[in-house]
């Protein structure tokens, strides 16, 4: 991970560069934004397309180690308009295409960011939270305690006091409460440097705060439908962040919407073990091939429209 100053925000970066990418792949996480859950997705993503692209995965601000906003919080509209600002202050001169990859409220704003972005060819949804699902308890759970001041204070400091315990301990309570025994290593020890600080989880439940309220409206059906060619799901079949109900009503709503369900047995975070590292990025790998080649070729035909 490296750190970048963006619109005054300590920034925490993942990259791989190509010598000579084809393409540039720009990747939000989820919430947590912390981009070393994802390090071996990214570099599972990176050999599946051959070397032949550039990959970043961006950081939410003040979702670091360490608390370089000094106790700030952050909205998700915020959050978006950091990614933004990222494209256009870092990608605005790549002259390859870019593909906007987004994992859980990342796929919601990728889709804000496609919005703004016309040099974006290309948009990747993974296990989508685009809308609050209403028979999820955890979900009505987290509602509630980010709606409190005062239990999101209680609940970051109860997790701060995690940190501060030997590191076997805290790395069990990890493994047996926050994530499970599937868990990669890499994963467990990215949860515990990261997830255990107080401001971190603060930023946690705020931005999930504000992803509920966003969510009290429908999504924005009308800009789905116009860009359908330029967008697609992917679903996981036990996911209650983004439950079939919720592909049930994007594929009614946006019947020509290319749309998959992942019934490989994996989870929402998909990206804290190996195997789901691996199997997602071959997923989202063979989606850019295909999108890269079809927009290779209408470029040819028009070159040809034009000579003939």
């Amino acid at each position: 991970c490296t750190d970048l100053s963006l619109s005054s925000y300590t920034t925490e970066l993942l990259e791989i560069q190509a010598d000579n990418p084809t393409v540039h792949v720009l990747f939000v996480p989820g919430n947590p934004g912390v981009v070393s859950f994802y390090k071996e997705f990214v570099e599972s993503l990176y050999g599946s397309l051959g070397g032949t692209a550039s990959i970043t995965a961006i950081g939410h601000i003040a979702h670091t180690k360490k608390n370089w906003e000094q106790g700030q919080l952050f909205s998700l509209q915020q959050q978006i308009n950091h990614k933004v600002d990222f494209l256009s202050q870092e990608l605005q001169e790549t002259k390859v295409p870019i593909v906007l990859v987004g994992h859980s409220i990342g796929a919601y704003i990728t889709m804000e960011m496609l919005k703004r972005k016309l040099q974006v060819i290309y948009f990747i949804g993974l296990y989508p939270f685009i809308m609050v699902n209403p028979q999820s308890k955890k979900q009505a759970n987290i509602a509630k305690v980010s709606r409190s001041s005062i239990l999101s204070c209680l609940m970051s400091l109860m997790v701060a006091s995690i940190g501060l315990l030997p590191k076997w301990l805290s790395q069990y309570i990890v493994v047996q409460y926050i994530g499970n025994s599937s868990w990669s290593t890499s994963a467990v020890e990215t949860a515990r440097g990261h997830l255990l600080k107080y401001h971190l989880f603060r930023n946690m439940l705020y931005m999930a705060m504000t992803e509920f309220k966003e969510f009290s409206q429908a999504p924005d059906w009308e800009f789905m439908k116009k860009n359908q060619r330029k967008m697609t799901f992917l679903f996981g079949d036990d996911d209650h962040w983004g439950p079939l109900q919720v592909y049930e009503e994007v594929a009614k709503q946006v019947p020509d919407m290319a749309l998959m369900i992942e019934r490989e047995g994996l989870s929402h975070s998909f990206c804290c073990t190996e195997a789901g590292s691996i199997w997602v990025a071959r997923h989202v790998a063979s989606l850019i091939k295909i999108q890269t080649s079809s927009s290779a070729s209408a470029a040819d035909d028009g070159k040809l429209s034009q000579i003939a």
